[in-house]
């Protein structure tokens, strides 16, 4: 069987996304697996994407740790593996 390399960014690319909800730099943000126990920061996350959002992944083990996708006027933040999602409008962007 042939696979492919899986190609990743690093948690950084969620800056953009999520500074647009969170007043802080999410990106320095802890965040411990609760598969592996391996405890890094959100800019350690391996994240795939980005259509048609990004994924945050476990540096370790590859546990979902967060999803982030952008519509016009709204972004969707998913915690964990979680059923629920956080839904935030956005304000409207400048013309």
């Amino acid at each position: 069987m042939n696979q492919r390399p899986v190609h990743h960014l690093d948690g950084n690319c969620l800056a953009g996304p999520l500074a647009q909800v969170f007043a802080l730099d999410p990106t320095t943000a802890w965040w411990t697996c609760p598969d592996c126990r391996i405890a890094s920061s959100v800019g350690q996350l391996h994240v795939f994407g980005p259509e048609p959002g990004l994924t945050g992944r476990c540096p370790g083990c590859a546990q979902l740790a967060l999803r982030v996708v952008t519509q016009p006027g709204r972004l969707w933040l998913q915690l964990g593996n979680g059923q629920g999602v956080f839904r935030f409008a956005l304000p409207p962007s400048p013309s």
